[in-house]
């Protein structure tokens, strides 16, 4: 496929953007890979429709971006252990993935990125949010940007002790493993991005609530404002999701959260499904 085929189109004046012109079942020349490149860079999220991707070329797809890991928390595909299902059943009121987070941020290194790809999806409602850390950062007061590059959280693989049984249900059903014991990391609450240069901050509330430090009091209060802060709406994307899907995102730089907005499931028990397959990008 010739490179001048392929157009970036901005999603929103956040981050992301949609790629149009290109089937990622098909080969594509260096040329395209170059603009797929550097609009990832550019962009921190890009948005793909209207794919028809086998696990193969699924694969094939994200080993573009980096080596790939497996998934810590849920076994992968037969035969594809990179590949991990990710299934909301329609009487389960809480998406895998839920609450704003970054990828695995109680790693050593977190992951780059991920490329997640929607198989079966409802005519309305589980769509994903995204939050430009970068711009998060940047607007934060000079004395509050000097504050937070002091400190560093503390991020906990524990996470799921605290969840509420829909969202338990929903891990169970995904084979869900935990560490035990549980890996818990201090980071920094900023960070460099490595291909920029650009300072972001980086929080990931799922897994961290607590500041070295600090009482947990204390703790929270600083850490909501960082939340509230980072997710308004000027600083994030919303994405709907339609079958064939793809959304690649920079786990360095973005936030993300699959909502919980399935009302049907809530009020009746009986809401909507939703199948995605996820590949994870390695650091």
């Amino acid at each position: 496929m010739p490179a001048q085929t392929l157009r970036i189109r901005p999603y929103s004046s956040a981050l992301g953007a949609e790629v149009l012109g290109v089937d990622l079942a098909r080969p594509l020349d260096e040329g395209t890979w170059d603009r797929l490149h550097e609009a990832f860079r550019q962009h921190l999220v890009l948005f793909f429709r209207n794919q028809h991707l086998s696990p193969e070329q699924h694969l094939a797809f994200s080993r573009r971006f980096g080596e790939l890991e497996t998934y810590p928390f849920a076994d992968g595909m037969d035969k594809y252990p990179e590949l991990v299902e990710v299934v909301k059943l329609p009487d389960e009121v809480v998406s895998f993935g839920s609450g704003w987070h970054v990828d695995m941020s109680f790693r050593e290194k977190p992951p780059l990125g991920a490329a997640l790809y929607a198989i079966e999806v409802p005519p309305a409602g589980g769509d994903t949010l995204f939050a430009n850390m970068h711009l998060a950062y940047e607007t934060l007061s000079p004395g509050m940007r000097k504050l937070v590059g002091r400190l560093r959280a503390v991020h906990d693989s524990n996470w799921y002790l605290n969840l509420e049984d829909a969202q338990s249900r929903a891990y169970r059903g995904m084979k869900m493993r935990f560490d035990d014991p549980p890996v818990v990391r201090a980071h920094p609450l900023t960070r460099v991005h490595p291909a920029s240069g650009r300072t972001s901050l980086f929080i990931s509330p799922d897994y961290c609530g607590r500041l070295e430090g600090m009482s947990k009091e204390e703790s929270a209060a600083l850490l909501e404002m960082l939340e509230g802060h980072a997710t308004r709406h000027e600083f994030i994307c919303r994405f709907r999701w339609e079958p064939g899907s793809i959304a690649l995102w920079d786990n360095r730089c973005v936030m993300h959260n699959a909502l919980r907005d399935d009302i049907g499931a809530r009020l009746h028990g009986k809401g909507f499904k939703r199948v995605m397959r996820r590949s994870t990008i390695k650091a």
